[in-house]
């Protein structure tokens, strides 16, 4: 089997990528910033996952820790991202942008051609849209590399210590007895399960006829925004009221809950994306990967329990 370099093992997408990795008999070398990530990631293994992992340290945001990183692996697999910011776009383009760069450039200078980019369903090089636009052009870098790349673009994941719905679920229990969506938002979104993630990810890497393709990734049902949140109250097993407010109202608590730093479960940043439809053909990850990922309605059990906090990608600026 291979050696993979895998960018971002403690977070969300890594920790579930991780192991599905060693499982399918591959070496890795876990890119970490810290002696506490190594320690997280160990936590999550069995004893016999871990003898296939090797920790490298390493940023992606610090070009000089790169190469050392990627000489001699047969692949690299990045999943280093961050959602959202409190600098106007700028970490945003620091991590997102900048460390897919900085990738790029090490895997280059090495001679380590093969790549599975983790990008984002929809997104768009929009300079209104502070994320979508620091993913797209991450994107467009990777399909311009050269490399044997493969980007995977999913519309939003759940799962255990998922970054999205946990952050609803904090909402509710903090909440007065109810909770605000935006009125008239009709948006569709396309949740996947992260285990389905981590599945084509190990698909992707048996698959010369993936290199230099782009694949959409989500899973069997549209869901509105206000469905999600009515999913993760019976995922939870809490009842709370439903309260429709006006967008611009949301935006507003948006931003004074980053001013203040309290948890919202969309930013202000992505509230602007909401005009938009977040999904693919309900049918492809089937057609495309030959499997039907798991369908979330009925699967947020895991809600109920507080995630552990989660060291953040990359050091903030």
């Amino acid at each position: 089997m291979a050696t993979i370099l895998l960018t971002g093992p403690s977070g969300f997408v890594g920790s579930h990528s991780l192991p599905a990795l060693l499982d399918a008999g591959h070496a890795v070398r876990a890119l970490v910033r810290s002696d506490d990530a190594s320690a997280r990631v160990l936590s999550r293994l069995t004893l016999q996952q871990q003898a296939g992992v090797t920790f490298v340290r390493g940023d992606v945001t610090e070009p000089g820790s790169l190469p050392g990183a990627v000489r001699g692996a047969d692949a690299v697999v990045h999943l280093v991202a961050i959602a959202r910011d409190r600098t106007g776009g700028a970490d945003l383009d620091r991590v997102n942008t900048g460390g897919t760069a900085n990738v790029l450039a090490a895997m280059q200078s090495e001679g380590v051609t093969r790549l599975i980019h983790l990008g984002a369903m929809g997104v768009v090089d929009d300079p209104n849209l502070h994320y979508a636009r620091s993913k797209a052009r991450a994107e467009a870098m990777v399909a311009g590399s050269g490399l044997r790349w493969t980007i995977l673009k999913p519309s939003l994941m759940w799962g255990e210590r998922d970054g999205f719905f946990n952050v609803i679920a904090s909402l509710v229990r903090t909440s007065p007895g109810v909770v605000p969506v935006p009125a008239g938002q009709h948006s569709k979104f396309q949740p996947l399960d992260v285990q389905d993630l981590a599945r084509v990810i190990v698909l992707t890497l048996e698959r010369d006829d993936a290199a230099g393709a782009a694949f959409d990734l989500g899973g069997p049902t549209f869901w509105t925004y206000e469905q999600m949140v009515r999913e993760v109250l019976t995922g939870m097993g809490a009842r709370r009221a439903i309260l429709p407010m006006p967008l611009p109202i949301i935006k507003l608590v948006a931003r004074t809950a980053e001013a203040v730093r309290l948890p919202f479960p969309v930013a202000s940043d992505q509230l602007r994306q909401l005009a938009f439809d977040n999904a693919s053909d309900q049918d492809v990850v089937e057609r495309d990967w030959g499997f039907s990922p798991r369908a979330m309605g009925g699967n947020l059990g895991y809600l109920r329990q507080k995630p552990a906090k989660q060291e953040p990608p990359v050091a903030a600026a």
